[in-house]
């Protein structure tokens, strides 16, 4: 039964949430998502925030969409109106109108398919709800932002769920590039018990069925390149990414990779064998004398030795004579008193070997973890998670995204001079600044 607090209907509904779930419906952000695999509970975990929005906001009126009418009819509407049914919450659907009454709080829901965006504009809403985001249009999405501005409503709220597919604009809107009042919950695999208590060879019949790379996004929940080999198939965000503090006594090693656009560097750590990226220096149409501005601005009384790494191309001389390193040797000189060692080769190593030796640091066949990125390294991550071969070939695709493989460049090249294995007895070693 329903029963009233102050102004807002409550009612109970049968529901054991699972932890990603939890979160979900937990997580204040005004525009929030949760991406989840196969039977993680998705469409549950849309509509049970859908029912939740439209008794916290009275009276008012909200959308529940996806991407085609037979997505919203077969899997959204039919998930809704199951709940609604199996906790007695009454409700009226007008089917000409393709609308809901909830009776209790007076609030409307309107069904609707976002294939045609632009029939979108219109009413205020209070709170919108999307199904299998990632096979929506961003324009979709952006028309229902704007429409989420009813001046009356409790909770102002949009929302989404979906299964990954690739580095595509929900990865970016919600996950790489989030924009402030953007959160998302990704899910764990196998976090369905109910599920598997149902079905316990539920997950083993689809890794029977799909291939590696199609279970791994399905089932696994992974964002992935599905056009193209992963180029550092060894980096993952949760064994990777964690955020990191500079050790004011321990050298910082800085590795550049030359280009006008963007000119693009990491600042690193090495401690205990580990590497720690501790940031990057990304700039736009930018010179080899802003970014040693910049580092100044960023690390301006770095007690330790600096070390210097990059690009053998460096040496070259621009249009105005001096090379990339000469300039670099002269900022430093000019304007610190700090103490700084240049480990660059005459020649760069092949990208073959470069790449064997960063997928071996990221994850050894030991099992080992060898490198740790700062969250504020954007572009690095995204490097290392959107880089791949060209189709049936073993050469880097540079063209698909001309912002990507600089930062991951960079630092191959500092993890060549420094942790690349031993050589042979015999064999000249100089390694001054690996701890």
């Amino acid at each position: 039964m329903g029963r009233s607090q102050g102004n807002i209907c409550l009612r109970e509904i049968e529901y054991d949430p699972l932890p990603s779930q939890q979160r979900f419906h937990s997580s204040e952000a005004r525009f929030k998502g949760f991406s989840g695999p196969i039977g993680s509970g998705k469409s549950q975990a849309l509509c049970q925030e859908a029912i939740k929005l439209s008794y916290k906001n009275p009276g008012r009126l909200g959308l529940l969409g996806a991407p085609t009418y037979p997505m919203l009819r077969d899997a959204t509407q039919a998930t809704l109106f199951e709940i609604l049914e199996a906790n007695a919450v009454p409700f009226d659907h007008n089917k000409a109108e393709n609308t809901l009454l909830m009776t209790d709080t007076g609030s409307r829901i309107l069904f609707r398919p976002v294939d045609e965006f632009e029939r979108l504009r219109g009413t205020n809403l209070s709170w919108f709800g999307l199904d299998e985001l990632t096979y929506t249009q961003e324009a979709a999405w952006l028309r229902l932002e704007g429409r989420l501005r009813d001046p009356k409503s409790t909770r102002l709220c949009g929302f989404a769920v979906w299964t990954p597919k690739g580095f595509d604009w929900v990865y970016r809107k919600f996950l790489s590039d989030r924009a402030e009042g953007y959160e998302a919950i990704v899910a764990e695999p196998f976090e369905n018990r109910f599920l598997l208590e149902k079905i316990p060879d539920f997950y083993q019949r689809l890794k029977d069925s799909y291939d590696e790379t199609f279970y791994r996004q399905e089932v696994l929940g992974s964002y992935l390149n599905m056009t193209g080999g992963l180029v550092y198939s060894s980096f993952s965000r949760q064994e990777h990414v964690t955020e990191l503090q500079r050790e004011p006594l321990l050298p910082l090693l800085w590795a550049l990779d030359f280009n006008v656009d963007p000119m693009s560097s990491v600042i690193v750590q090495i401690a205990g064998g580990t590497v720690h990226v501790l940031d990057e220096i990304v700039i736009r149409h930018g010179t080899t004398q802003q970014a040693c501005e910049q580092f100044i601005q960023r690390f301006p009384d770095h007690s330790a030795a600096i070390g210097i790494y990059g690009d053998a191309s460096g040496y070259k001389g621009q249009t105005t004579g001096a090379s990339d390193y000469e300039i670099i040797r002269e900022f430093f000189a000019v304007h610190t008193n700090m103490t700084v060692q240049y480990r660059v080769p005459k020649a760069n190593p092949s990208v073959r070997e470069r790449i064997n030796l960063t997928n071996s640091k990221l994850h050894s066949a030991a099992g080992e973890i060898g490198i740790q990125v700062d969250p504020r390294c954007r572009e690095l991550i995204k490097d290392f998670e959107q880089v791949c071969f060209k189709e049936d070939s073993n050469q880097i695709d540079k063209d698909r995204d001309r912002q990507r493989t600089h930062l991951s460049d960079a630092l191959g090249y500092l993890l060549w001079q420094e942790c690349r294995p031993l050589p042979r007895i015999g064999e000249r070693q100089e390694r001054l600044l690996c701890t």
